[in-house]
């Protein structure tokens, strides 16, 4: 077996890990050691149902009715039953880039072999993230305890025949694949049906999609203020190492750092520094305690969904012959609240980005009023900055924790839920917020920088610049500026912007991004 290739079950799932198995970068396999795990818990249920010892969700019903007794020959029944019944997903469908990471957590879930399934189902999964048969989700009607119930319910109607799934690019019904390749349905095990239904994964998937886009917004907006510094003629003071060991956060200390590098060996900046000023608005001078704040945010958010992408979360939980337990690993409140948080965390970067947008257009500092030379007849920059106000609004709209609430389910049998499920998926909203005010305050750090030459920045900012004029011109009048900004929201959205900056930090041996993979610190 390669040693490139990632083995479920066994190997420590990270998110890097995880983006390059949901890729196709790397392949997921199923080790001799934990096809013998599996085997062993399958026949666990098989000696419960045959022993006829009551064990939650094998041969009794579900939720409220755990104390309904399935009989012997009803139990896969039971199971089939299960995805149809909880398959009641509204609205649009999810990513379905989104849905292959459901599909890998929940293999590396199941594959650690406390949940009682067969080992022709993981190979079914397997095959579907092969094949690139991916299954259409509804993207509500999950409330994160119990297990993200409807969404992975959906997730595994094509196992039994049913629902639809994406195939090749194209949305087509489960079955209909199936016959195409001259596969049948699985036919469900005992408790299979509720293992697979039973977790987290559809929170997840989006906590591991948030934490890498949040990533690298963060890393943008370092990237981005620091060309807005530059073009309002401010001060790298505020970023002396010697000020933040008097307060040493890993954020705001990463941040300063990453802001010295930056700057590092400027013209512009040099052109300046005596030249009276004595303090920059907050927006500019307050970068690392502000980026810095969101950095921890970010931090405890990747942290808590590491540990989560290694975990099992279905119900009950097998640990051996006779040895089962029925607990509450699938109540979504730990992912839950640092999405919360790491809610708040993003729309106060793009809340700060605003600002910094709105200074570029005073006309102060020798830049021309709304960045541009003629105004009057031409608007220059100014309604950009509209679309950023109303961006910011709006992700302040979606700031509520949806996991401060809470309504019972199940007749009371589930009477504390996380919502967990709208936190992830409100989170990507205000990434995709996020996303756009970037590129905005992108694309008028650009055009401000021009209004210093011929002095130039630092080659990492020049090289940043130099980018975005490979999509972006100068505008010397007005234009249609939602044509330049979807071009910029392409580059901060497909990461290629930041990648860009790395790569020519890295020539000239500046260490300006510790990477993905490495821990959070200096």
């Amino acid at each position: 077996m390669p040693s490139s290739d990632f083995q479920y079950g066994a190997d420590h799932l990270t998110i890097a890990s995880t983006i390059q198995l949901a890729s196709g970068a790397r392949k997921g396999v199923l080790s001799p050691s934990v096809i013998g795990k599996i085997k062993a818990s399958e026949q666990h249920i098989t000696d419960i149902v045959s022993h006829h010892t009551t064990v939650y969700g094998v041969n009794t019903g579900f939720g409220i009715l755990a104390n309904t007794k399935i009989s012997e020959a009803d139990t896969r029944t039971l199971q089939h039953k299960i995805l149809q019944s909880h398959s009641v997903g509204v609205g649009n469908p999810i990513p379905a880039s989104v849905a292959r990471i459901m599909l890998i957590t929940k293999i590396h879930a199941l594959a650690q072999g406390y949940s009682g399934v067969q080992l022709s189902t993981l190979e079914r999964m397997l095959w579907m993230l092969a094949e690139d048969v991916i299954p259409v989700v509804p993207e509500k009607g999950s409330v994160g305890a119990s297990g993200d119930l409807a969404p992975l319910s959906h997730l595994f109607l094509p196992l039994i025949g049913l629902g639809e799934v994406y195939h090749k690019g194209q949305r087509r019904p489960a079955r209909e694949v199936l016959d195409q390749y001259g596969l049948q349905p699985v036919t469900l095990g005992p408790k299979e049906g509720l293992a697979l239904i039973n977790g987290t994964q559809f929170i997840l998937a989006f906590a591991v999609s948030a934490v890498e886009r949040l990533h690298y917004c963060l890393e943008a907006a370092d990237i981005i203020g620091a060309m807005s510094l530059e073009a309002l003629t401010g001060t790298k003071a505020p970023f002396d190492e010697r000020l933040h060991k008097l307060r040493p956060y890993a954020g705001s200390t990463l941040v300063a750092q990453r802001l010295r590098l930056l700057l590092q060996d400027s013209d512009i900046m040099q052109s300046h520094v005596d030249c009276g000023r004595v303090q920059d608005p907050y927006s500019l001078r307050c970068m690392p305690q502000v980026h810095g704040a969101s950095r921890n945010a970010w931090l405890h958010l990747r942290q808590l969904t590491e540990i989560e992408l290694n975990s099992v979360t279905d119900n009950p939980i097998i640990l051996g012959e006779g040895d089962t337990i029925s607990g509450g690993n699938f109540h979504g409140q730990p992912l839950a609240l640092p999405l919360d948080y790491a809610c708040v965390a993003a729309a106060e970067i793009g809340n700060i980005s605003d600002r910094r947008c709105y200074l570029l257009l005073e006309g102060k500092w020798g830049l021309p009023l709304l960045l541009m030379s003629n105004v009057g007849l031409n608007s220059g920059f100014m309604i950009p900055q509209y679309t950023t106000a109303a961006l910011v609004t709006e992700n302040k709209t979606l700031c509520f924790p949806a996991s401060a609430d809470s309504i019972p389910t199940s007749l009371g049998q589930e009477d504390h839920v996380s919502m967990g499920s709208i936190s992830g998926r409100k989170l990507n909203q205000v990434l995709d917020n996020l996303e756009y005010i970037l590129a905005i305050e992108l694309m008028s750090a650009c055009q401000a920088i021009e209004f210093r030459r011929p002095l130039k920045s630092s080659v990492i900012l020049e090289a940043a610049h130099e980018y975005v004029r490979d999509f972006v011109g100068f505008a010397s009048e007005d234009r249609i500026f939602a044509e330049d900004i979807q071009k910029l929201h392409s580059i901060i959205r497909s990461f290629s912007f930041v990648r860009h900056c790395d790569t020519v930090a890295q020539k000239k041996g500046v260490a300006l991004s510790g990477g993905f993979e490495v821990d959070f610190s200096i």
